[in-house]
């Protein structure tokens, strides 16, 4: 690859996995200084079979390079490779990480991806709105400025929540009929296929049979509305799998599914690992990854262990850091370490 700086690619073939060929960007060549100097050069490694490697320089090296060289091409190669997922482009990654508006303080504010941006996070999860300000992502404008800045930053509306239905049920209040279905009509208009319905506090559902009965009313009247827009609208709640699915089946709709976070299960005492199995990618739109109090890795999940499970039913689709900021802690520090762990497992 050509580029201002006259410098060319580096290539590492490597004869039993392949080849990787590595584009010497700017900050590529910073981290793992292919060739040594500013001049331009082109090197190759060449890995056998056995694993046995040899140096191959190009004519215009000039010449054979010291043991001392070889090794430290061999290194940095290695490094490449072990870096190569956090490199990758985000259209490239099985796993694409985002996070929650309001937890990185700019819930209903478009500014959220200037500052998913500056974090590095790939995507946000947006609200609808609130009751005070009517929804206010079903009005075109704001939709276009979400759009606007989603082009200027490279960082996507990766779904939507309505999170005022915790204090405004969806089970009981009337005004939320209208605000799960325009939603669907602001998921068609901003390409965005999940939204999260939320099911705390005041629309806790656990043990309430006649709200859980009101819910599935609803939900049957605005699935296929949702199914025919190809939209999807997830249930997070503290039940169970199984009280999920119960409703899921109920409701009988391929476009409501659960929306999964690691965290309240594993509060609730349920184990995530058998619930996520159970439900399988055919019911699971999105998940929260989500510690309390503290950073992602240094509270009670084992998100190595969620990676494995979530390998094991071959989920891919988007992961949305929630909350995970200790007390003291900047959120914008605290987000940049979570996104750093977050990467070193899924990529």
């Amino acid at each position: 690859m050509n580029n201002s700086s006259g410098k060319t690619d580096g290539v590492m073939e490597c004869g039993s996995v392949g080849a990787l060929r590595v584009a010497n960007s700017q900050s590529a060549a910073n981290a793992f200084p292919v060739g040594g100097s500013s001049s331009s050069r082109v090197h190759q490694l060449v890995v056998g079979s056995r694993g046995s490697c040899s140096s191959r320089p190009q004519a215009e090296y000039g010449g054979a390079i010291s043991r001392r060289r070889w090794l430290a091409l061999g290194a940095q190669a290695a490094a490449l490779a072990a870096f190569a997922p956090l490199l990758a482009r985000a259209a490239d990654r099985r796993f694409k990480i985002g996070a929650c508006d309001w937890s990185i303080g700019k819930m209903g504010d478009p500014a959220a991806l200037e500052v998913a941006k500056e974090i590095g996070l790939d995507g946000v999860q947006v609200s609808l709105g609130t009751a005070a300000n009517n929804m206010q992502l079903r009005q075109a404008t704001v939709q276009q400025r979400y759009k606007d800045l989603a082009r200027q930053t490279g960082v996507a509306v990766a779904s939507l929540a309505i999170g005022e239905l915790n204090g405004i049920p969806y089970k009981s209040d009337p005004r939320t009929i209208a605000w799960v279905s325009d939603c669907v009509d602001v998921m068609v208009a901003m390409n965005v296929k999940v939204v999260l319905l939320a099911f705390f506090a005041k629309g806790d559902l656990k043990g309430d049979k006649a709200g859980t009965d009101e819910v599935v009313k609803r939900l049957k009247a605005v699935a296929p509305k949702a199914e025919k827009a190809g939209v999807t609208l997830g249930l997070e709640s503290w039940l169970s799998a199984e009280e999920s699915m119960d409703i899921i089946d109920r409701v009988g709709s391929p476009a409501v599914k659960v929306y999964y976070d690691v965290c309240n299960s594993t509060d609730r005492g349920y184990d995530i690992h058998k619930e996520i199995r159970w439900l399988g990618a055919k019911h699971i739109c999105e998940l929260h990854m989500k510690e309390n109090g503290t950073l992602l890795g240094k509270g009670k999940v084992d998100f190595q262990k969620v990676r494995a499970t979530l390998d094991d039913i071959g989920y891919s689709g988007w992961v949305q850091i929630e909350s995970a900021v200790p007390k003291g802690t900047p959120m914008p520090a605290a987000y940049k370490a979570n996104l750093h762990f977050l990467r070193g497992i899924f990529g």
